[in-house]
Parts: C-alpha cells; structure tokens; sequence
C-alpha cells in the first residue's frame, strides 16, 4: 500500500500567503511537461499559463469565494475554488499535483467541495465549466454525477492570461450536478 495514499489529508482555505504555492500547483497540473505526468494536462491543447498570482489571489479575497487547499504531511497537494453563486456554487481552479493523480485523491477533493457548498452556503447544486474537448476529463465529471448541459461559452482567444490556444474549436461547456 502506498504510505502517501494512507496519510490523512487536511483541507482549508487558502491565504494570500498561499499564492505562489497554488500558482506552481496549478501550472504544473495543467501546463508544460510537467503537466504530462498526469492525466489532466492541457499542454496538447494550450500554451502559455493557466492562472497568475493575480488571479489565485483575487479568489482567495473575494467575498463569497474561498480557495480550498488540501495538504499532504504539511504539503499542498490539491486545490480548488468554490464561489457562492446564490442557489449553486461555481467549482473551477481544480489542480491536483501531478505525482498524486490516479490514487483517489481527486474524488477526495470533490466530495469535500461539494459537502462544503452544500453545507456551508445551503447549494442545491454544482456548477463548473470544462473546455468541451475535454473528454476524458468530462467522462470523469460524469461518472461523479455531473451531466453536460450543451450550454458553452466562447474560449476567450487573446487574452493570454487564459493560455495560449493551440486550436480553433475551444469552448468551455457547462456541467451541473444537483448537490440535494
């Protein structure tokens, strides 16, 4: 059994001390090589960044928004952000370092978030947007509940803090998932 595996996780929100801790999670999830020793790397798809400090720390201070980080032995291994959004709550910014993917950690992390929204701000439902290429990824959000919607909105080609697209066709499509 793997010891790493077996040792407990603690989840809390994350402070404006976090951020550069959380930007390196986030870019090495989803951006450059060492993105693809996991499995959620955009790196055939996209260039360029995925978040800046910045962004993790408009999150991290915006009212009705907070950024859960999860550690490992004093290490943050996980992250993702729940934003209040009235009836629902919005997930987005899910990384999960690349070295710990494939174990069940991801599911940890996402029954947490939801139980959260669920409990803390009364969310009947979850809301999150995946770039609609994404299959694989979505087929993991489908097996935990969400169902696609068909509803997207354009990829913000140009705005570089977004990543530098390396296709025409991309597009964040909504998915839900009802939280009662």
């Amino acid at each position: 059994m793997d010891t790493a595996a077996a040792t407990p996780l603690s989840f809390r929100d994350a402070t404006e001390a976090d951020v550069d801790a959380l930007v390196a999670l986030v870019e090495s999830a989803y951006r450059g090589d060492s993105s693809r020793a996991g499995w959620t790397t955009e790196a055939d798809i996209l260039d360029g960044q995925r978040t800046d400090p910045e962004g993790v720390r408009s999150i991290v201070t915006s009212p009705g928004s907070r950024l859960l980080t999860v550690e490992r032995e004093g290490r943050i291994v996980a992250c993702c952000q729940l934003e209040h959004r009235g009836e629902h709550a919005y997930f987005g910014m899910f990384a999960v370092s690349p070295g710990e993917q494939g174990a069940g950690l991801g599911k940890a992390v996402l029954a947490e978030a939801e139980r959260r929204a669920r409990e803390t701000w009364g969310a009947t439902e979850m809301h999150m947007t995946v770039i609609s290429v994404r299959e694989d990824l979505i087929a993991w959000y489908e097996r935990r509940g969400y169902r696609r919607t068909g509803r997207t909105t354009p990829f913000p080609y140009g705005d570089e803090r977004f990543g530098i697209p390396r296709r025409a066709d991309l597009a964040f499509e909504l998915l839900v998932k009802p939280l009662v």
